[in-house]
């Protein structure tokens, strides 16, 4: 049976969820929805994935726009895989929603618990609690997967009330401005100009000018240009000088790259 998976991932949790659950499942094809979501779609997979973080207690943007071009008949399974540093909130139900719309119907959502990554707010955990996190997760695709091949159907992963409905306000407040947020991303001197940040960020909202980067208004907040940057030349304001920054250790650089 094939499988296609659509991803999004900033700092390589996503991209590490979704190898593993194609590992597991074989005959499945990953394609990362910053790419995807300016193509023309092959939905002819036997079944369909969405993986990918919460931001703000919700889809991200891009997820978002791209789950309304997912057009999936009935003999489709649909599945989607949410990771979130703290609670899932309406990410899932949202979801359902946007692909009813269209025609299509959610067969069936997890959700995974990952470490965190918006510097923003805070810095990476501790070595031991990552150790324990990613444990965890790895029990968790195991099942995702099990449910998968049996074609089981779950109502829709949620926080539930009153979780739900306060998370949908954040995300409702929030989510109108988040593209031009990266007004906040400063470049400071000790930058190498090795062009990481623009070869990194899945949206194309990095430009280099005069060897520095330089944001461009539809920033999706993934923070892969400051938690992957190699000599920790970008920050976020104020906060975050002196933060320890995070990306997914079993993801490297390289598998990120998308120009």
């Amino acid at each position: 049976m094939k499988t296609t998976i659509y991803y999004f991932s900033g700092t390589g949790n996503s991209l590490k969820i979704a190898r593993d659950i194609a590992a597991r499942l074989g005959d499945t094809t990953l394609i990362p929805v910053g790419k995807a979501i300016n193509e023309p779609l092959d939905l002819s997979a036997d079944r369909i994935g969405l993986v990918f973080p919460v931001y703000m207690w919700g889809m991200p943007d891009i997820i978002a726009r791209f789950a309304r071009r997912l057009t999936v008949g009935s003999d489709k399974y649909l599945f989607a895989v949410v990771n979130y540093g703290g609670f899932p909130g309406a990410t899932l139900p949202s979801l359902a929603k946007t692909l009813k719309k269209q025609g299509s119907s959610l067969s069936a959502s997890f959700g995974i618990k990952m470490p965190g990554n918006y510097i923003p707010m805070y810095g990476a955990r501790p070595e031991t609690e990552l150790k324990t996190t990613f444990e965890k997760a790895s029990g968790k695709v195991a099942a995702i997967v099990a449910a998968i091949t049996k074609g089981e159907r779950t109502k829709p992963v949620s926080s539930g009330f009153p979780l739900d409905m306060i998370s949908s306000l954040v995300y409702a407040i929030s989510m109108p401005r988040i593209h031009t947020m990266d007004k906040s991303f400063v470049v400071q001197d000790t930058c190498t100009s090795c062009n990481i940040c623009f070869k990194i960020c899945p949206v194309d909202n990095i430009k280099m000018a005069n060897g520095r980067p330089v944001w461009q208004g539809k920033c999706e907040q993934c923070m892969a240009c400051i938690q992957f940057c190699p000599v920790e030349a970008i920050q976020y304001g104020k906060k975050t000088p002196g933060r320890k920054r995070y990306h997914n250790p079993d993801v490297k650089v390289a598998e990120m790259m998308c120009r």
